[in-house]
C-alpha cells in the first residue's frame, strides 16, 4: 500500500485483524504505516484496505486495541507508554466504534424526565415529575398514560418485561415521592396517537417518606423499593384481590360514583442497614439485591435471611448502581463527585474499585451496563451530558450531547440505542450505536 508521508516520520509494521464478520476483514499479511497516526488514521486505512477489496465499500469509523486496551494515543505513543517494541510486527485489532449514528427527534414532556425503563424493545417507559407514567413507541408517539399519583415519579420498572414471555399483557411498577408504590397493568398491543389513560390496579404503602427507587424480582414475583426513609421493602407483585394482605381502597366524587378502585398491598420483608436515603436498588438475582445509599455504602442483601453480604463505603454520596461486565459480577455505582466507579466484589480482600471513570462534571445520576456486553456501559449526569465507556480505555467512547439541562435517567432500548431522560423535560434516543 503506498502511504505519501514526510520521510521523516518513523514506520511501524502492523499487522490488522478482527472478529468482526468475513466482508469486514482486510487481508492479514503485515504493512508499514506511519508511527504518529491516531485511531482516525488507523480507521482511514482500514478503509481504504476494504475500498480496495470490495470498489462498494462505504466508510466507517473503527477502534482499535493492542493487548486488549483501546488505543486513544498515536501509535508511537501508545507503544512507548505501554513499553510495546515497535522493532517487531504489531498486530493491531480493529472493533466497530461506538459513535451515535442517529438521533431522533426528541419527544417533550410536562416536567423533568425522572426515569425510563427501555427493557422492553416494544416501547419506552418514562416517568415525569408531573405525577405521570407514559408509555411510547418511539420519540414522538405515547400510547399510554399512567395516572394516580399525586407526587413526582422518580422510578419504575417493568415487572414482566425482562426476559419473560408474557405476550402483550405488561406489568409496571413505579415510585413516587407521594411515598407510595403503584402497580398498573396495560396490553402493549392495544396503542394509538391518542393516549389511553390507564389507572392503577394496586397502591403499595408502608415507607414513611418518598420512595426513591424500585426493581423487580427476575421471576416477577416480587418488586423491592428503596426510600429516604432509609429502608428497602420488599412487596408481592400480584395483582390479584386474592392476597391475604390485602384491603379495599375506593375514592368516591361528592355524586357518588366510583372515581377510583384500588387494592392495597403490604411489605412482605423489610431490609434494614443504610443509614440514608436509598437511592438505587437492583434484584440481579431471585436470592440478591444490590443498593446504593446517600450513606456513601453499597450493599449486597441475601433475601432469605434479610442481611447484608458484601458492604462498601465509597466515601461519596451515591445516586445509581448496576450490575453487569464479566459475568454480570460488576458492580457500577455514580455519585456526587461526577466519577463512575466499578467494583468486583469477588475480589476477596480488597473495597478498591477496580476501574475509575472521571470524565463527568457534575453528579451521575443513572448508570446502565450493556446486556450483552462484558465491556461497555452507560451513564448520565447533572452535567447534561450522556457518556459510553468502554472498560479498555479510560476516556469516554463518545459523549451524547442531546439535553440543554441536568440528565436524570438513561437505558439502553433495542440493544443499541441510548434513551435518556432530562430536567429540560426531553426524551432523547440515539439509536444505531454498533455494540459489539
Amino acid at each position: 500500500m503506498d502511504m505519501e508521508t514526510d520521510e521523516t516520520v518513523k514506520r511501524v509494521h502492523v499487522r490488522f485483524v478482527t472478529h468482526l464478520e468475513q466482508h469486514f476483514k482486510v487481508p492479514s499479511n503485515a504493512i508499514a504505516i506511519p508511527s504518529d497516526l491516531t485511531r482516525f488514521g488507523l480507521s482511514s486505512i482500514v478503509n481504504n484496505l476494504l475500498k480496495a477489496v470490495d470498489s462498494d465499500w462505504e466508510p466507517e469509523p473503527f477502534d482499535f486495541l493492542i493487548d486488549g486496551e483501546l488505543v486513544r494515543l498515536s501509535l508511537e505513543e501508545f507503544l512507548l507508554a505501554k513499553r510495546i517494541s515497535a522493532e517487531k510486527v504489531v498486530e493491531i485489532e480493529y472493533i466497530r466504534a461506538v459513535v451515535p449514528r442517529k438521533q431522533e427527534e426528541p419527544c417533550l414532556h410536562d416536567d423533568w424526565v425522572s426515569a425510563i425503563d427501555g427493557s422492553d424493545p416494544r416501547f419506552v417507559l418514562t416517568g415525569c415529575y408531573d405525577g405521570l407514567g407514559r408509555i411510547w413507541t418511539g420519540a414522538e408517539t405515547c400510547t399510554h398514560k399512567l395516572k394516580g399519583h399525586t407526587g413526582a415519579l422518580t422510578s419504575l420498572c417493568i415487572i414482566n418485561g425482562k426476559g419473560s414471555d408474557n405476550g402483550n399483557n405488561i406489568c409496571v411498577a413505579t415510585t413516587s415521592k407521594d411515598q407510595s408504590l403503584r402497580l398498573w397493568q396495560f396490553d402493549a398491543e392495544n396503542a394509538s396517537n391518542n393516549p389511553a389513560t390507564i389507572t392503577a390496579s394496586k397502591v403499595l404503602r408502608g415507607h414513611s417518606a418518598a420512595v426513591e427507587c424500585v426493581s423487580s424480582q427476575q421471576s416477577g414475583n416480587m418488586v423491592c423499593s428503596g426510600s429516604w426513609d432509609s429502608t428497602i421493602n420488599l412487596w408481592q407483585a400480584n395483582l390479584s384481590d386474592a392476597d391475604g394482605d390485602l384491603a379495599s381502597i375506593k375514592k368516591r366524587k361528592k355524586s357518588g360514583v366510583v372515581n377510583e378502585s384500588l387494592s392495597e398491598g403490604e411489605a412482605v420483608t423489610t431490609l434494614v442497614g443504610h443509614t440514608n436515603c436509598v437511592s438505587s436498588v437492583l434484584w440481579a438475582h431471585d436470592e440478591t439485591i444490590y443498593s446504593a445509599s446517600w450513606d456513601h455504602s453499597i450493599r449486597i442483601w441475601d433475601v432469605e435471611t434479610g442481611n447484608a453480604t458484601w458492604s462498601m463505603f465509597s466515601g461519596k454520596v451515591l445516586n445509581c448502581i448496576d450490575v453487569g461486565g464479566e459475568s454480570s459480577g460488576l458492580v457500577s455505582a455514580g455519585g456526587s463527585d461526577g466519577t463512575l466507579r466499578i467494583w468486583d466484589p469477588r475480589r476477596r480482600g480488597t473495597l478498591a474499585p477496580v476501574y475509575q471513570f472521571s470524565s463527568h462534571t457534575n453528579w451521575i445520576s443513572s448508570c446502565k451496563w450493556h446486556k450483552k456486553s462484558w465491556f461497555h456501559l452507560v451513564s448520565a449526569s447533572y452535567d447534561g451530558k450522556v457518556m459510553l465507556w468502554d472498560l479498555r480505555t479510560a476516556w469516554p467512547l463518545s459523549v451524547i450531547d442531546s439535553h440543554n439541562d441536568k440528565v436524570l435517567s438513561v437505558d439502553w432500548w433495542k440493544g443499541n440505542s441510548v434513551v435518556s431522560g432530562g430536567a429540560d423535560s426531553k426524551m432523547c434516543i440515539s439509536s444505531e450505536i454498533p455494540v459489539m
